[in-house]
């Protein structure tokens, strides 16, 4: 295997992805399959943003675009970060990408040199460690805790600092626990980052939205503006406007560092798909309406999702500030044994014992760095996890 790269070895496929393959897969061949480990909205992208598209289509607008994003996107980009966030952007700081982790990907290969560290708060989105990985930086791993609602200490990010941090990787609302950090949890973090002008923050604000319960959202370089010229604000319309097969992201950050990204994006990809971009101009500018109507749904669906799991044998499932995700241990079935005769050792036994038995698919805990536990996605219709919350239950039940 000498011909493959050693950067290509440092990686593995994502997990996520492996077990949405394996559950639609097990639908196509028969089997009675609920999927619950893709990050998807199940609502369909509304109708203005389609429209839009469509009529970018029919002015013809299907040529190259710069690079990085067209001019129209990036000043809706402006106006966004400065509407919500407060943050103020010209164009030439914003990069566009084809979703939210390629723009991501381009920020550290940019950035990251051999020997140098991310800190990243687990658990964490599976792409961050492996990103860091390929880049050839380590990853630094910091554990959270479900009984601080899985968000970071400020006292543990202090110790995970080194001379050799070039990152930390921010992600709130969380996947995949759905945390979401207050502006006083928050504050307390960037104090500590204001002591360390060499660490840069990549805040990943992709389900910014996508929060409850009268939450409010705050994103790091708006709550202590010394960090502004070492912070890249990430975001994207895949989760808030039900564009996941759009394919766009977006970021907001110091001048040299987006100019480095589009060098790198004018050797890989080029230019986002145009009709996307135009798709993406009037999902930023137009009616923001929809998004409090689909919260309530989201909404609804975490309250009975964690409901019935704190009902299942052995799980404990925290209710989350935002996303649509929860993360329950199941320490609990950690040592029984499943329906098949075969002991439950892991998280990853318990998930895969659960697809066998029930047909639910989850994804394990281990992958997203803090286990035993595992994530669901309640992004999916409410019956769907009404009848996959009573299977999990009479799974935990079997279990001896």
């Amino acid at each position: 295997m000498g011909f493959l790269a050693d950067s290509i070895g440092r990686i593995k496929p994502s997990p996520t992805i492996a077990i949405n393959d394996l559950s639609k897969k097990l639908k196509a061949e028969g089997r009675d399959i609920i999927g619950l480990a893709a990050g998807e909205p199940d609502f369909d992208t509304p109708d203005n943003i389609k429209q839009a598209a469509i009529a970018a289509i029919r002015r013809g607008e299907t040529k190259y675009t710069a690079v990085d994003g067209m001019p129209e996107l990036k000043q809706a980009i402006c106006k966004k970060f400065k509407r919500e966030n407060g943050l103020d952007y010209k164009p030439s700081q914003v990069s566009v990408g084809t979703g939210g982790k390629q723009v991501l990907f381009n920020a550290l290969v940019c950035t990251i040199n051999p020997g140098d560290e991310v800190v990243i708060p687990a658990p964490y989105w599976v792409s961050y460690p492996d990103i860091v990985l390929f880049a050839g930086g380590t990853p630094v791993a910091v554990p959270t805790r479900l009984a601080d609602g899985f968000k970071m200490k400020p006292e543990a990010l202090e110790r995970a600092i080194t001379k050799n941090t070039k990152w930390l990787i921010f992600n709130s609302p969380s996947n995949p626990t759905g945390a979401a950090y207050t502006r006083a949890e928050l504050k307390a973090l960037t104090d500590v980052l204001a002591r360390h002008p060499h660490v840069w923050v990549l805040s990943d604000d992709m389900y910014e939205h996508l929060v409850y319960d009268e939450f409010v959202f705050t994103t790091p370089a708006q709550v202590e503006p010394r960090l502004y010229e070492r912070t890249l604000t990430l975001n994207g319309v895949s989760k808030a406007y039900c564009m996941t097969g759009w394919r766009l992201g977006y970021a907001g950050g110091p001048e040299f560092l987006i100019k480095a990204m589009a060098v790198l994006q004018s050797q890989s990809t080029t230019n986002p798909s145009s009709i996307t971009q135009w798709a993406a101009v009037e999902a930023l500018n137009g009616p923001q309406d929809f998004i409090p109507r689909h919260n309530q749904v989201f909404k609804e669906r975490r309250d009975l999702v964690v409901s019935m799991l704190n009902q299942a044998k052995g799980i404990e499932c925290h209710k989350p500030e935002g996303a649509f995700y929860v993360y329950p241990s199941c320490t609990g079935a950690i040592g029984k044994q499943a329906p098949s005769g075969k002991k439950i050792s892991t998280d990853e036994d318990f998930v895969t014992e659960l697809l066998a038995a029930e047909g639910v698919a989850v994804v394990h805990g281990t992958a997203f760095g803090l286990a035993p536990a595992f994530r669901i996605s309640y992004a999916t219709k409410t019956e769907h996890l009404e009848e996959a919350c009573r299977r999990i239950q009479r799974f935990c039940g079997s279990l001896r």
